[in-house]
């Protein structure tokens, strides 16, 4: 029997701006297993990456309970948050963050490094992972050296490499060409089959369908949305 990996509580984000308060969202509650995946839809500026950033304990909720792997994260402090973080939790950034004086292969080595695992070990893991995502011949080269696609590449075999159970995914395609865009998402589909559970915010019509539902974020609500396969 799966069980969740993520239960989320009447959860909700404002924020204090020039007009006024503003809510993402209010009373959203959710419970997601492991294996799901889920594509975040909706338009620009609706929370989609706000969410991903509360889901990824990189922000505070306004009120509402996040629970990762059974764990509480509302009373655990900045250590431990970050702990948690790197056991459960990958994250593909919008912007790829990449650091710009490693190269690709080391950018995709160093959570491991981060963690403790040897160099050796590290970099087969990262070697496979490059050939994954078909970028295994920019290897050495460093981020200003490659293109915006083969950035997001690097980044998505980055967050891929601590093999953890959530893989939280901001626009991951959005930089790629279409036949990219599909190989990348191919290798979710691969992830899925691995228990993992997949959130991902995209414009992409084609890949919210076919995800196993949508969570569309609009004017303050977040509706679950079938999705049309």
């Amino acid at each position: 029997m799966n069980k969740f990996i993520i239960e989320i509580n009447n959860l909700k984000k404002s924020y204090d701006h020039i007009n006024g308060l503003v809510t993402l969202f209010n009373n959203f509650n959710l419970k997601l297993k492991e294996g799901e995946l889920v594509a975040l839809v909706g338009p620009s500026g609706s929370g989609k990456s706000s969410l991903l950033h509360l889901l990824a304990l990189l922000d505070e909720p306004s009120k509402g309970q996040i629970i990762i792997n059974k764990e509480d994260t509302k009373s655990l402090s900045d250590v431990q948050k970050d702990k948690l973080r790197r056991k459960n939790v990958s994250i593909i950034f919008q912007d790829n963050n990449l650091l710009t004086d490693f190269t690709a292969i080391e950018n995709i080595m160093m959570p491991l490094i981060i963690n403790g695992e040897t160099i050796n070990l590290a970099s087969e893991k990262a070697k496979k992972l490059l050939k994954s995502v078909k970028i295994s011949n920019r290897s050495n080269h460093f981020p200003n050296e490659l293109s915006g696609g083969e950035q997001q590449r690097v980044a998505i075999a980055r967050a891929l490499i601590s093999d953890t159970k959530i893989i939280l995914a901001d626009e991951p395609t959005g930089n790629l060409d279409f036949k990219t865009s599909r190989e990348i998402f191919s290798l979710f589909l691969k992830l899925k089959k691995l228990k993992k559970t997949i959130i991902f915010a995209t414009h992409n019509r084609e890949l919210a369908n076919r995800a196993d539902y949508k969570l569309f974020i609009s004017d303050g609500n977040i509706k679950r949305v079938n999705a049309s396969k």
